[in-house]
C-alpha cells in the first residue's frame, strides 16, 4: 500500500490570521515522519462563493467552477489535518463554508487538528468533529490544542513570541499522537475504500 496523502488545511483566511504559525509547525512535524506524505492547503488560494448550490454534491453536481477545483484537489488526499481557529465558540465561517462545498471528496476519511484559541479551540473542535462525522468522515481522538497561557504566550497578534517552539515540549507528545491516528485510520480506509470498488466493479 502506498503512502497515505493527507492534506494539512489552513482554515482561516483573514490577513491578520495566526493560522500560518501553527500551520508551518505543524508541516514540519508531518514532514519528518517517512509513513506520510503531506500538503499544505490553504483556503487563501481557494475564492469560494458562500455556499448557494442546490445540495451538496452528493446528491447533485456543483455548478460553481472553484467550487470544483477545491473538490479535485480534496479528492487528491487520503486524510487531512485541520488548522483550526476558534471564533466566537466555532469554526471560523471560511472553513465551515469550505466543508460545505464538498462531501464525496471528504467520505470515509480520517482527520485531525491543530486547535487554537483561549481555551484551546476546544469547542471549534468539537464542532469541527461533529461537521466531520456527517459528512461520514472519522475524526481521529488525539489532536493539538494550543490555549490559556501558551496561546498568548506564542500569539503574535497579542504581543506573543510568534514561535511554537517556546511550547513545542507541551504539544509535541499530541502531535504525534494525532498524526499516529490520522496514519492508521488513513490506511484502514484507503484498504476499506479499494476492497469496496473491487466489490463493485
Amino acid at each position: 500500500m502506498s503512502k497515505p496523502r493527507i492534506a494539512l488545511i489552513v482554515g482561516s483566511t483573514r490577513p491578520t490570521r495566526f493560522a500560518d504559525i501553527p500551520a508551518q509547525w505543524m508541516l514540519k512535524q508531518a514532514q519528518a515522519r517517512d509513513d506520510m506524505t503531506v500538503e499544505l492547503v490553504d483556503l487563501r488560494d481557494y475564492d469560494l462563493p458562500i455556499f448557494a448550490e442546490v445540495a451538496s454534491n452528493a446528491w447533485a453536481p456543483s455548478q460553481n467552477a472553484e467550487a470544483v477545483r477545491w473538490q479535485k484537489k480534496l479528492a487528491e488526499f487520503d486524510g487531512y489535518i485541520f488548522v483550526v481557529a476558534e471564533h466566537n465558540r466555532s469554526v471560523t465561517a471560511s472553513l465551515k463554508n469550505a466543508l460545505d462545498h464538498a462531501y464525496v471528496e471528504w467520505a470515509r476519511k480520517p482527520f485531525g487538528a491543530i486547535a487554537y484559541g483561549s481555551m484551546g479551540g476546544a469547542n471549534a473542535l468539537a464542532h469541527l468533529q461533529n461537521i466531520g462525522v456527517e459528512l461520514q468522515m472519522v475524526p481521529t481522538r488525539n489532536n493539538v490544542r494550543i490555549g490559556g497561557s501558551d496561546f498568548f504566550r506564542v500569539h503574535n497578534g497579542f504581543g506573543g513570541s510568534g514561535n511554537l517552539a517556546d511550547i513545542e515540549p507541551v504539544i509535541l507528545p499530541a502531535a504525534k499522537a494525532m498524526l499516529d491516528d490520522v496514519v492508521w485510520w488513513a490506511r484502514a480506509t484507503m484498504a476499506a475504500r479499494a476492497t469496496g470498488l473491487a466489490e463493485a466493479a
